[in-house]
């Protein structure tokens, strides 16, 4: 990336040239800001470098001594955090007491600390920089900064190679001087987070800078980048627990803010099928349910389309308020994933499964009743059928308790407890673990053990409530902008329970640069910024893996993603899916020990070195999930990227490619067209 620097200017001068460049560093020392100022510019979403200088405040102000100097920068800079600062830049020469207290304040407020290292004579021996660099490290640099003079071609020779000895998504080395010209541009070909320009060459911050607009050509060539802002649908794992919650109530609900899908609207004939009246005005639905009680219905068959969740959450339900034997059928992928743990998982409640096939897959007989009472089961095959038991035992005559091991996709179950609570259905739950969850304060991801409460004769009522967008969806857009370009998004709500809220945790490990106005249901906004490689655990939200394997592509550094046994039995194997397209693009990866690990290199070092993603025919492997993230990769590949089907998405996000093409849009590819440019 293009980071501009801006001196000598106004505070209404900054802000118009904060609303063009895709980063900027603002040099507090050469800018006189007032606090309100400094708050403006520095909370905008274009990343931004908080920069002062001592020696320059001295320069300045000769009468000022070194410590009252240091003080104004220390105060400036902290304020700059505060504010939202991405990255604050120290130099080495700065006191040791004032280089402490503004990390400090960098560390509490979240803002990258950078040190940094200036030779305005000459540039040192390799040895020399390396020790440098040490040194800035060993002051707690999370970014280390190296600039020296160049005399001869040699001279960022040495400084590049600094690039073959430290993680380069944690340096910025190049020099100055019309000698050190093309390093400033070399230096993101290695791997640099960005680099420095000016904004004219009247502007120059020290000799030998680009400009914005002649680097933006040389390294973008007028390619297009993402500029949208959409709505996102409802969340089909919400919709569609409340779509049956709202059957099996006594009275008519009212669900707003629906959006129609294949599941969703599977969801909506199962319904109907076990006797539910459902009708639709525009984004509501208005179901009257069949007050169910144990034993109230007759059916023989119930189609649950291609929803694994549909299907896994009747499993249980129909043997609860079933006279008879069910035959639950399904389509498309559906028929290919077994229902693995099922039969055995439902043996302890009392009630058979029989399948065709030897790995219990659909069509299936469910044989009741279900019988409420105590179990122990193992959650290691995911989260939906223990939803369905949640929600079939409050109906049973019996107290039931059931504790459940090894639980996996644990906010699943609490969206699916929040969702019975709005229809006056309560249980009561316990988390438990080792020494891990205790000490992380209850974080899911270290829990080993859940245990759910049942009280017995509960009757599920009448509820009136919108459903919230789906991060899920979101996530594929988010991406796109953390990546390619700058997206908003309306429809979420950042304090969900949905698991795929997780989104926003691995985008900002990555670097990418959020913000959100209006509360928790404001709008997203997530814009391009350097990307750094990630690690994290997506074992409670499985959906993620295609498009975060996207993200990870073009994060500088090695990411690791753990979780990779969730992946089997989706509507693809996504693991190896996810494996075949990015070696297909020529993204280096493997899965070792349930960890996908990928090799990652920025969007810049991609442009630079010609590694863009191998563009081409891809086949989605009737997966939607890997057809969105299809979609996402392609703005980074050197051409269009042609899937074999893409209907399939229309299981969850209908809309997917109108909404794609909503406002400015996404480019097809990484191909020339309109610059973003200064």
């Amino acid at each position: 990336m293009i980071c501009t620097v801006i001196q000598h200017k106004t505070f209404p001068r900054i802000s118009e040239i904060l609303s063009r460049v895709e980063m900027a560093e603002i040099r507090l020392d050469r800018c006189s800001l007032t606090d309100d100022e400094i708050e403006a510019c520095f909370e905008s979403d274009t990343p931004t470098v908080a920069t002062c200088r001592v020696s320059e405040i001295m320069a300045a102000h000769p009468e000022l001594s070194e410590t009252k100097a240091a003080s104004i920068c220390e105060d400036l800079l902290c304020k700059a955090i505060r504010a939202g600062a991405r990255y604050v830049d120290v130099e080495i020469e700065a006191p040791k007491y004032m280089s402490k207290r503004v990390r400090a304040c960098a560390q509490e407020y979240g803002s990258t600390f950078i040190k940094s290292y200036h030779d305005f004579e000459r540039t040192e021996s390799l040895e020399v920089l390396k020790n440098m660099v040490e040194k800035c490290r060993h002051h707690g640099a999370e970014l280390v900064k190296i600039v020296t003079t160049a005399h001869d071609l040699s001279d960022p020779d040495n400084v590049l190679a600094l690039y073959d000895y430290f993680p380069p998504a944690e340096l910025i080395a190049f020099s100055m001087g019309e000698a050190g010209k093309q390093s400033r541009l070399q230096c993101l070909a290695k791997g640099a987070p960005y680099t420095y320009a000016a904004l004219s060459e009247d502007d120059s911050a020290a000799p030998g800078q680009w400009t914005v607009s002649e680097m933006s050509e040389t390294l973008y060539r007028g390619r297009s980048f993402a500029n949208a802002s959409i709505v996102i649908p409802s969340s089909k794992s919400f919709a569609q627990r409340a779509i049956i919650a709202a059957a099996l109530a006594d009275g008519t609900s009212r669900l707003s803010g629906y959006s129609p899908c294949g599941d969703n609207e599977a969801a909506i004939a199962a319904a109907a099928a076990i006797g539910a009246e459902v009708n639709s005005d525009g984004d509501v639905l208005e179901i009257k349910g069949i007050a169910a009680a144990p034993g109230c219905i007759d059916i023989q068959n119930l189609h649950t389309g291609e929803s694994g969740l549909l299907t896994r959450l009747m499993i249980p339900v129909l043997p609860m308020i079933s006279k008879s034997a069910v035959k639950l059928t399904g389509e498309k992928t559906l028929l290919e994933r077994p229902l693995k743990g099922a039969a055995e998982m439902m043996s302890a409640f009392g009630v058979s499964l029989k399948s065709e096939a030897d790995d219990c897959r659909i069509p299936l007989e469910v044989s009741g009743p279900l019988q409420c009472g105590k179990a122990e089961i193992s959650g290691k095959y995911g989260s939906q059928l223990i939803s369905g038991l949640l929600m079939a035992l409050p109906l049973g005559d019996k107290y039931s308790a059931l504790t459940v091991a090894e639980p996996k996709s644990i906010p699943y179950m609490f969206i699916t407890l929040d969702v019975m609570r709005k229809f006056g259905v309560k249980v009561k739950n316990e988390m438990a673990g080792g020494q891990a969850f205790v000490e992380s304060g209850g974080d899911w991801s270290h829990c080993t053990e859940m245990e759910f409460k049942v009280r017995p004769g509960q009757r599920y009522h009448a509820a009136d409530f919108a459903i919230e967008g789906d991060w899920s969806s979101a996530a594929n857009f988010l991406v796109a902008g953390a990546i390619f370009g700058k997206v908003t998004i309306g429809g979420l709500d950042t304090a969900s329970l949905q698991a795929d809220l997780s989104i926003m945790d691995i985008l900002m490990e990555a670097g990418a640069s959020l913000s959100q106005t209006g509360g928790s249901t404001g709008p997203v906004t997530v814009q391009r910024s350097p990307l750094k490689a990630f690690e994290t655990d997506a074992s409670n939200c499985p959906d993620l893996f295609p498009v975060i394997s996207v993200l990870a592509a073009f994060c500088q550094g090695t990411s690791r993603i753990a979780g990779v046994d969730r992946l089997a039995h989706k509507e693809s194997d996504r693991g190896k899916a996810i494996v075949d397209m990015l070696g297909k693009m020529g993204v280096v990866s493997e899965i070792s020990d349930n960890v996908l690990v990928i090799e990652g290199h920025s969007l810049s070092s991609r442009l630079l070195n010609g590694r863009l993603l191998k563009g081409g025919e891809y086949t989605s492997s009737y997966d939607h999930r890997m057809v969105m993230a299809l979609k996402v990769a392609e703005l980074g590949a050197d051409a269009p990227v042609v899937i074999d089907d893409t209907d399939c998405v229309a299981k969850s996000f209908p809309t997917f490619f109108d909404l794609w093409a909503a406002g400015e849009g996404f480019p097809t590819h990484c191909h020339p067209g309109r610059s973003q440019g200064i």
